[in-house]
């Protein structure tokens, strides 16, 4: 067994009745239904190229599929939710009638469009927002009674990187997740994952004084999410561009393995599940 350094943090949530252990890391890959995804290698806009991209993803190993129809690269120009919607379901109800035991999750921070995802068939609500940018999400969350992705932003896509501004980023980060739980508790929510949001409103300073205490998230006894693959705070600082992070993006989330994380949002599968299975080796005694 993997050794029991990191607390006692919650290890499983409910997805859809299916229990899952987070106490063994669990890979979820990136599926966007997006024309403009700072990754152009993700973006798979159709029904037919998303049933591939999820085929593969899970003969790789996928525990999870995230399904994003909005583009939250810094910059990105907002869409309706008429139209996140209707990219967004036809895939949904593809995946779930071709994959029925895959485990789905909906990469959007508006309400309206996380209920019609779990109502499609997926199981987890990933918000970028933290709840901030739709003041109802949590509510509705607590009525789903679905896993709930947390993660740490400040503005929106479009204004995020202007307001990267810390005294100390990870103070901030710490004391935004224990409050946002809190509220989240009250309300009654059951499975709350926490992502630090490396490169949302962060400069590449500020993600890895983040990187550098991730560990010490372990204190809010909450399972983490590392989202690092492919950006810019790894291609930026080698010098090369997106296509070319994979070799980072593997050295990376094995560190954060090494700090506890739980999840690893990647866009390549194969090699985040062997960078799991590798670590693990090394942590068998």
């Amino acid at each position: 067994m993997a050794k029991d350094t990191f607390f006692h943090k919650k290890a499983t949530v409910n997805a859809g009745g299916k229990l899952i252990d987070l106490s063994k890391p669990k890979v979820m890959g990136i599926i966007n239904l997006t024309p403009d995804s700072f990754y152009t290698g993700s973006r798979k806009p159709g029904i037919a190229d998303a049933l591939l991209q999820a085929e593969k993803m899970l003969t790789e190993g996928a525990d999870f599929l995230d399904l994003g129809a909005s583009s939250s690269r810094p910059g990105a120009d907002d869409i309706s939710v008429q139209e996140e919607t209707d990219r967004l379901l036809p895939v949904v109800e593809a995946i779930v009638s071709r994959y029925p035991d895959a485990v789905l999750s909906i990469d959007t921070f508006r309400t309206g469009v996380a209920e019609a995802g779990i109502n499609a068939g997926a199981h987890i609500i990933n918000d970028i927002s933290g709840g901030q940018l739709d003041g109802d999400m949590f509510a509705t969350v607590a009525r789903l009674q679905v896993p709930y992705i947390l993660m740490h932003m400040k503005g929106n896509p479009k204004t995020m990187q202007q307001l990267a501004i810390y005294d100390d980023v990870f103070a901030d980060v710490y004391d935004y997740f224990a409050d946002k739980y809190y509220q989240l508790k009250q309300l009654g929510v059951h499975d709350v994952i926490i992502d630090p949001g490396f490169g949302f409103a962060k400069k590449p300073e500020h993600s890895y004084a983040l990187m550098s205490r991730l560990q010490d998230l372990n204190m809010l006894q909450l399972p983490i999410l590392v989202g690092i693959s492919r950006k810019k705070m790894i291609y930026g600082e080698l010098g090369i561009n997106a296509s070319e992070a994979l070799n980072g993006t593997t050295a990376l989330n094995t560190i954060a393995l090494t700090k506890g994380a739980n999840i690893l949002r990647v866009h390549d599968v194969k090699e985040a599940v062997e960078a799991v299975k590798i670590w693990e080796w090394c942590n068998i005694g």
